[in-house]
């Protein structure tokens, strides 16, 4: 990867304002990336703390915390995996490269990096975890994540972003890119609980090969602001991805999720479900984008977003889309915005329960269709724990 090039791309594309499509309902003002200390080098001594808190307790077959000051593997796989940091490779930047803002601010001065590669035919019955926390106020962490899933490999790859604190005012950027070759299958987890003072940019982007499956789960309940881009491209025959999605935001959180789903080759299946929950003045955005080439026949795309407002003040964007060259797909897709029911809410509070109980229950119920689709038990119990917690107690 050529730092140079990535750098003085990054220096001659402007921050993205709200007259650029993708960015209309995201508006960038007051931030400015270079306010922040580069990978957590920042000249204000005694700022670091210790790593945030995880949202999983696993027992894991390898684990790496990532931070400011450097990336370690605290538990290492057997030694027919690579589970390592690193700073180059021949698949690096194949899959994300430097063409937008803040992928070329991270191509240009990333410094902590995991690879993964797990050999053909290799099965592991624990998943492999990464932990990356912000933990310098007024700091920056860029982060490299590169997974190669080998021919018939099958394991689990979880991945938490956290803040040390909840206060802790922050820049993170994250580029993740997965190869899940012919006839393998990864479940790919992905949790961020940043503090409401961090904003948070991150592009993740999977190649999936023939007869292989990706299992994707998204969890997003902390940060400021920023976008999370998430784009799947099924490219052999037989290829199948399935993307979870699941989010909170409260006070004046702003979450926007940017999806799409490639098909290149025939007789491919992908699947998209995002639910999300909004209190307060929180706002939430959800673009996805289904695209079938020519060649992509007997395509089976599905992909929704459905918001549940708890507040009045509250405020969701989805906007769903299809661009299809092939003439035998199926490709579907829905988008909702609905308030609480209140005669739901109503029911529950006349049978003793105090509005707070009332609205988890809700909330429960809203969500577990989505959490049914994860099959991680952990995940999906950590998953509905996190959501019903934002409910304020009474």
């Amino acid at each position: 990867m050529d730092r140079v090039a990535a750098a003085a791309r990054y220096a001659e594309l402007p921050l993205p304002t709200t007259t650029d499509e993708h960015w209309r309902f995201t508006n960038l003002r007051g931030f400015d990336p270079e306010t922040y200390g580069r990978n957590g080098h920042v000249s204000v001594p005694g700022t670091e703390t210790g790593p945030g808190e995880a949202m999983l307790d696993l027992d894991v077959a390898g684990l790496a915390i990532v931070g400011e000051s450097g990336l370690s593997v605290a538990k290492a796989p057997d030694e027919r995996i690579t589970f390592a940091p690193f700073t180059d490779h021949e698949q690096l930047g194949k899959l994300v490269g430097t063409d937008e803002k803040f992928a070329a601010h991270n191509a240009a001065v990333w410094e902590h990096g995991l690879l993964v590669v797990v050999p053909a035919g290799v099965e592991l019955e624990q998943p492999l975890a990464v932990r990356i926390g912000n933990s310098v106020e007024g700091g920056s962490l860029f982060f490299r994540l590169l997974v190669i899933a080998e021919e018939g490999s099958r394991f689990t790859l979880i991945e938490e972003y956290a803040s040390s604190s909840p206060e802790l005012s922050g820049y993170t950027n994250v580029v993740a890119e997965l190869f899940v070759e012919q006839g393998a299958t990864l479940e790919y987890v992905s949790l961020q609980s940043l503090s409401q003072e961090t904003w948070h940019f991150a592009s993740h982007h999977a190649r999936v090969g023939r007869d292989a499956e990706l299992d994707w789960v998204a969890g997003g309940f902390g940060s400021k602001k920023g976008k999370v881009w998430i784009q799947n491209d099924l490219t052999g025959p037989g290829a199948t991805s399935r993307v979870t999605g699941a989010y909170f935001a409260d006070g004046d959180q702003h979450l926007d999720y940017d999806t799409y789903q490639l098909h290149v080759a025939p007789n491919t299946t992908s699947d998209f479900a995002f639910k999300g929950a909004l209190r307060d003045r929180a706002t939430a955005v959800w673009r996805g984008m289904i695209h079938v080439e020519k060649e992509a026949q007997r395509t089976n795309a599905y992909q929704e977003n459905r918001n549940l407002m708890l507040s009045p003040t509250t405020h969701a964007v989805p906007i769903p889309g299809l661009e299809i060259l092939a003439n035998d797909v199926r490709c579907t897709h829905g988008a909702t915005v609905s308030q609480v029911d209140r005669e739901q809410l109503f029911y529950l509070m006349a049978r003793g329960l105090p509005r707070s109980e009332a609205e988890r229950l809700i909330v429960r119920g809203f969500f577990s269709d989505v959490l049914d689709r994860i099959g991680l038990e952990p995940v999906r119990e950590a998953l509905g724990e996190a959501l019903e917690a934002r409910i304020p107690q009474a």
